[in-house]
């Protein structure tokens, strides 16, 4: 090639270039200008890939699933011959070579369709085709396909500028199909412009609205601007009781305040009835109206509606609901629209009412007894709060009463008869109960057999002495539960408030104190709280603060008394004993101090405390040579609610690294186990270390059969006040646990062996183990330590 040639090629080639940019840059700048498809198609054929030099060109788009390619615009020499047309308006995608390019999403270029096996001629074929696809996001749009009757035509230049147009153009197609849907979708809106704002308003005001007469109020507001809604109410059916709540009435345009209830004799002929019964809505005229009452579907109450529009919703398995509209206007209808709007509305006013009766149930449940619906000891309390800042404020001078009312021997019907006889029996001494009060007066159940009256604004102390009077009869009257005739009684503590500087946990405190005297005194006794039991209750609140620093201080010291064998005399194990040396009151016995550790919750702490102590010293024994002993502690059965117990005996045995049941667990029966299924588990989580579990204070209480036949229990103690009556006479209840220890294969130890003459009966009887004084009272662990190593000579010398 000559060196004048050379230039002249690369000038035109470079000016085909520049004519092939030119034409890109116009066309994106009228991409700008064009809305619709159709025009955009045509200017593509007609402007763009005209002017780029190729003779034929179809434009396909595929179909929403992307099953076929259809036509949307061509170009070529049919316009003017009929040599060249588009022989298919519709193409299978699975077919020929624009169908490859659409499945693939990738450009094809052939310069010899002749060898091209996808190729599928038509009357007049090609042997050149560029085709590439349009695709947007990697989602498919169509395709561009171009033909050529001459070999080789198409070059990587015409791909590369037509794949620049297909990128265009695909862009473009999704923006004005973007926008075309958008147009629908404001359009649809615009529609249903009013059910879009009723439901934003609706569902905002459900979730602000507190109460649902708010809710009530603030929906109609937005019910009566967008439908006629002149007269207009909620209903709630309830399934249970066969009654309708009208929770909302308009009339007339004006709110009736009272609520009706419709029972279902009432209803049943209603519209409204046969709107839930049937579970679908009625939009009707006054002619449809009457079509169904001519069918016997409902009668006609009241007025004759113009226009009757109602719409069923469900709240939950018991409640059922209906919203109505009804037109008495000649010229007010409803329509399809309304019909629409009122579904939606229905369907937020179910919801709405849903949340709020599980809120006002939860609500309920928080503050109430379960088993009596009574309010509960937090209730209570935030009643007596409110009372009594409220005294502050009164100009009269009022007082506030509480009376805390404690069952005698409920326990014992629990025990004998069962929990469902004991909770029906419960149930129906507060229905007599709240038959003698005022209601005013705030009836609480704090748990258990404890109940509590909070009386408010009382004039003096008259009033509830009379009121006492009626309590007191009204609990004497037998009550029969099933075939079962049951004799209640109560011990009434009763405290006074009459100051807005009191505290309520106070006064709680003071009629509970008031309470435990009464029952101290004896069955059916009522005590007025007192100077005297304020100091013991000062006491209490003194002990109480002292027992954390006792703890922190490691104030707490172990006695040891030691549990012997009766025939052949030998200590085999020890119960430790705490005692408290406190700063200022000296050596403190366990009975004045235990039992305010157990009604504060601090029981637990002082109890793992004292299960350290025990553990620490079984360890300085073995170390000391003495590895075959064991010991017993006395514990809360509050630790049989909870598994972590498992985890901390475990703990113990490991940190100390005690023998197998070296280190064992006392429970006393009156300390009743309210979970035994619980404690059952916890038990079984400690056996594999050995721990054994005493029963102490055996035949005392009333749940002693109940624990041995639930709970995995090994040894009982019988109690010392049995043992006592063996100085002079038998004991036929001492011969009865032995028999049944036996038939359980249970150990038996008894406590409090204080002669010689106990002693020989005991043994006589079959006693395995003992424990008094005769042999040794509580230790200090050296003198426990010296007692062991010395022990044979002394206890035989006892025994005797």
């Amino acid at each position: 090639m000559s060196n004048r040639v050379l230039p002249m090629l690369l000038e035109k080639k470079l000016e085909s270039k520049t004519e092939q940019l030119s034409i890109i840059n116009q066309f994106s700048s009228s991409l700008l200008q064009i809305t619709h498809l159709e025009e955009l198609f045509d200017y593509v054929t007609s402007q763009v890939v005209k002017r780029l030099g190729f003779v034929d060109c179809v434009i396909y788009l595929a179909d929403q699933n992307c099953q076929y390619l259809e036509v949307v615009a061509s170009m070529g020499v049919a316009q003017h011959s009929e040599r060249y047309e588009v022989a298919q308006q519709t193409i299978p995608i699975a077919a020929g070579i624009t169908g490859h390019v659409a499945r693939t999403k990738k450009p094809f270029i052939s310069g010899d369709l002749s060898l091209e096996p996808m190729y599928i001629a038509d009357s007049q074929p090609a042997l050149s085709e560029l085709c590439v696809p349009l695709v947007y996001k990697e989602q498919l749009i169509g395709v561009i396909d171009c033909e050529h009757p001459e070999q080789n035509y198409f070059t990587s230049s015409h791909l590369q500028i037509l794949s620049t147009v297909a990128h265009l153009l695909s862009a473009k197609i999704y923006q004005v199909r973007t926008v075309d849907h958008l147009t629908a979708t404001v359009s649809q809106l615009n529609e249903a412009q009013l059910i879009e704002k009723c439901i934003l308003k609706i569902a905002n005001i459900t979730y602000h609205s507190q109460e649902l007469d708010t809710f009530y109020d603030e929906l109609y507001k937005i019910i009566n601007t967008v439908l006629p809604a002149n007269n207009c109410f909620i209903g709630i059916y309830d399934t249970k009781q066969d009654m309708l709540e009208i929770e909302y009435l308009i009339e007339d345009g004006n709110k009736c305040l009272a609520q009706q209830k419709v029972s279902k004799s009432q209803l049943k002929h209603t519209a409204s009835y046969y709107v839930i019964r049937t579970q679908s809505a009625l939009l009707c005229d006054h002619q449809q109206f009457q079509h169904h009452i001519d069918q016997g579907h409902f009668e006609m109450i009241g007025r004759s509606p113009q226009a009757w529009l109602g719409v069923p919703f469900v709240v939950n398995d018991q409640y059922q609901g209906v919203i109505v509209l009804q037109s008495y206007e000649q010229h007010e209808t409803f329509n399809r629209q309304h019909y629409t709007i009122l579904t939606y509305i229905s369907r937020q006013i179910s919801m709405a009412i849903d949340r709020r009766l599980a809120k006002q149930a939860l609500e309920h449940r928080a503050l109430h007894d379960d088993l009596t619906g009574l309010a509960n000891r937090y209730l209570l309390i935030e009643r007596m709060k409110h009372a009594i800042l409220s005294l502050g404020r009164q100009t009269e001078s009022n007082l506030h009463c509480l009376i805390y009312l404690d069952l005698d021997r409920f326990k014992s019907i629990n025990d004998s008869l069962g929990h469902d006889v004991g909770d029906r029996f419960l149930i129906a001494i507060v229905k007599a109960l709240q038959t003698c009060i005022r209601k005013t007066d705030t009836f609480a159940r704090l748990g258990g057999d404890e109940f509590a009256i909070f009386m408010e604004n009382i004039q003096d102390e008259e009033q509830v002495s009379k009121a006492l009077h009626r309590l007191t009869q009204a609990i004497a009257n037998p009550f029969t539960i099933d075939t079962h005739v049951l004799q209640a009684s109560s011990s009434i503590g009763v405290a006074f408030t009459e100051h807005d500087s009191d505290n309520a946990i106070t006064l709680l405190q003071q009629a509970d104190a008031a309470m435990y005297e009464a029952k101290s005194a004896g069955r059916s006794q009522i005590r007025y709280f007192n100077n005297a039991m304020r100091s013991k209750l000062k006491h209490q609140a003194d002990i109480e603060n002292d027992l954390q620093h006792g703890i922190i201080n490691d104030e707490f010291e172990l006695f040891y008394q030691p549990i012997f064998t009766l025939n052949q005399p030998k200590v085999v194990s020890f119960e430790a004993l705490v005692r408290w040396h406190h700063p200022k009151n000296g050596l403190v016995a366990p009975d004045q101090f235990i039992p305010i550790a157990e009604s504060t919750g601090q029981i637990i702490e002082l109890d793992r405390h004292i299960l350290t102590l025990a553990a620490k010293q079984l360890s300085n024994w073995r170390q000391q040579g003495v590895s075959d002993i064991k010991m017993t502690v006395n514990v809360s059965s509050r630790h049989f609610a909870s598994l972590e117990f498992i985890e901390y005996i475990h703990a113990l045995y490991d940190e100390y690294k005690l023998p197998s049941g070296s280190l064992c667990l006392e429970i006393t029966e009156s300390g009743l186990i309210e979970n035994l299924s619980l404690a059952t588990k916890i038990i079984n989580g400690i056996t594999p270390l050995g721990v054994q579990l005493y029963l102490d204070d055996f035949g005392t209480g009333y749940s002693a059969l109940g624990y041995l036949h639930q709970l995995p229990i090994h040894v009982l103690k019988i109690d010392k006040s049995f043992v006592e009556q063996l100085s002079t006479k038998d004991s036929p209840l001492i011969d009865a646990i032995l028999s049944l220890a036996k038939s359980l294969r249970l150990q038996v130890v008894a406590e409090g062996i204080e002669t010689p003459k106990q002693w020989a009966r005991l043994k006589r009887k079959g006693c395995q183990l003992g424990q008094g004084y005769l042999v040794s009272r509580p230790m200090p662990s050296q003198k426990a330590l010296a007692f062991l190593q010395a022990q044979s000579a002394k206890i035989i010398e006892h025994s005797h």
